[in-house]
């Protein structure tokens, strides 16, 4: 498989190696929570990592289904989960492969995206939309990292890959997504660079 691995990534929890994490939940999620624009529902949260939007989640109502492919992470997740006093579905699982026992309402899209080589977007993406139940939600953080091998070579450097918002566009087209109209939200983010929050609708 082109890109990082099960192993790579247990390798990073198991060293501390997590730069992504930012110690709590996205201010983002916390602006569509405290908004309403996402309300209590059955939602899967891919990539869950150390399990932060997935507690937070749980505490709010909602049915929260964690999905990562590293140990260590279901592991932490679920003791965050545990310590929080919360109940949440944690499941070691690969997000090309998983099949929910039924369609989730929402789909909370954070880090995944962006830790999976560009190769395998479309078959993600795929996921996603079987994943959610017609005029299901996708709330979406596409991670903004452009570097200057990409402008000058044509490379692709990551994790965490540069989610390109025209390229978003093509992986989630409108003919199967519902699009809001820009500009999208930025969120600053204080160890990488920021993201763009976009909630779509499934078609």
């Amino acid at each position: 498989m082109t890109g990082p691995t099960a192993e790579f990534w247990q390798e990073r929890f198991e060293t501390q190696q997590t730069r992504w994490d930012r110690g709590g939940p996205s201010p983002q999620l916390l602006h569509w929570l405290d908004s309403g624009v996402l309300q209590p529902c059955r939602i899967a949260v891919p990539g869950c990592g150390q399990g932060w939007e997935v507690a937070e989640l749980a505490r709010r109502g909602f049915e929260v289904v964690g999905l990562d492919y590293t140990p260590a992470a279901v592991e932490r997740a679920q003791a965050l989960c545990q310590q929080q006093g919360v109940r949440a579905q944690i499941v070691q699982a690969d997000v090309l492969t998983y099949a929910p026992e039924r369609p989730f309402d929402a789909v909370y899209e954070q880090t995944c995206l962006c830790a999976i080589h560009p190769e395998h977007w479309a078959r993600y993406a795929a996921q996603l939309h079987a994943w959610l139940r017609p005029q299901g939600q996708l709330c979406a953080l596409f991670m903004q990292m452009l570097r200057p091998a990409a402008i000058d070579e044509g490379q692709i450097e990551g994790p965490p890959y540069h989610c390109d918002i025209h390229a978003m566009r093509a992986l989630l087209p409108e003919a199967l997504w519902q699009w809001p109209k820009p500009p999208y939200a930025k969120v600053n983010h204080p160890n990488l660079s920021h993201e763009l929050a976009v909630s779509l609708v499934r078609r």
